[in-house]
């Protein structure tokens, strides 16, 4: 997920993706004339031997599936396959790194609950320092960069008086330690060396309400596709620190694909990690009620774009 409007160039070599987008337009367009029928129940009275059987059929008008949803929970990583872009083709190759086997994986076992809690209470406590106007607020542990109102504060300098009381080394460790977790996972789900993956700009905290946007900076919900919004993402995942359908409505992870949405909805701990190009174009629903809490954390296999963990200033 990105929180910045993603906005497709009009060229030739676009012309699949936009297709996709509307595609997936057309879809809900033909769906939306059922208003009120979007879910038709037939009830069928059946006698039997003097007794009514009630069957039920129920007719989902849309072209979403999911797949996985906050109620299982995963004991062994869902992996799901799909055919790479030609992308990567773009930029600079590296054997071993670079997208060959493409595809999106959720996993509930590489992060602990618990420890999305104490991840989660970092984020809110740097979050509480200021936040944006519209229903969108990012916190960069790495470059410090911190929504305030409409626009970013370097948090590390214009709340350095408070920096101590906000976040402790312990924080930073548990986040150093459960990115290279989630790094591990990604390397062994595409059968990469771990070693040639390199944390890249920008890895934050996101925190997303139904406050309407008030700067481009807030329209997180656009499609969008992370290798063409930064060339340097190859591999991007997020870490969930809140519950679909308990702690907010709306803001599913949503894949666009040709014939349909596929989604994952969100569960405090759950990792779900893709190939970055435009064989995953994706967009976040809006938030409706509550609030989101997540991480995103990218990679890269280009050591020119490799960013360090961050640290207390």
């Amino acid at each position: 997920m990105t929180v910045q409007r993603r906005v497709i160039s009009k060229n030739p070599e676009s012309s699949a993706i936009e297709k996709k987008i509307k595609r997936g337009n057309a879809q809900r367009q033909a769906s939306s004339w059922r208003g009120n029928w979007s879910t038709l129940t037939l009830l069928l009275l059946i006698g039997v031997t003097g007794l009514v059987s009630l069957v039920y059929f129920t007719w989902t008008g849309d072209f979403t599936h999911t797949l996985v949803s906050r109620g299982e929970i995963l004991t062994q990583p869902r992996v799901f396959t799909v055919d790479c872009s030609e992308d990567y083709k773009k930029h600079k190759l590296f054997p071993g790194c670079t997208p060959t086997k493409c595809g999106r994986a959720i996993s509930d076992s590489v992060v602990t609950l618990e420890e999305a809690q104490k991840l989660r209470r970092l984020a809110e406590r740097g979050l509480s320092l200021a936040g944006s106007d519209g229903g969108a607020s990012i916190l960069d542990l790495h470059s410090g960069a911190l929504s305030m109102g409409k626009q970013f504060v370097n948090i590390y300098r214009y709340f350095k008086n408070e920096i101590s009381d906000v976040f402790t080394e312990e924080d930073f460790e548990l986040y150093k330690d459960v990115r290279g977790r989630i790094q591990k996972a990604i390397a062994e789900t595409f059968g990469l060396d771990s070693k040639q993956m390199y944390l890249t700009k920008p890895t934050f905290f996101s925190c997303i309400n139904s406050t309407s946007a008030k700067t481009t900076h807030d329209e997180y919900w656009h499609p969008h596709i992370d290798k063409e919004t930064y060339g340097s993402f190859d591999y991007t995942s997020l870490l969930y620190l809140s519950d679909y359908g308990l702690e907010f409505g709306g803001g599913r992870f949503v894949f666009m694909d040709p014939n349909s949405n596929r989604t994952v909805e969100p569960r405090a701990g759950r990792v779900s990690f893709f190939s970055s190009g435009s064989e995953n174009l994706h967009h976040v629903e809006k938030v409706v009620w509550g609030t989101r809490y997540a991480i995103t954390v990218s990679f890269t296999c280009d050591p020119d774009y490799a960013i360090d963990d961050p640290s207390l200033p």
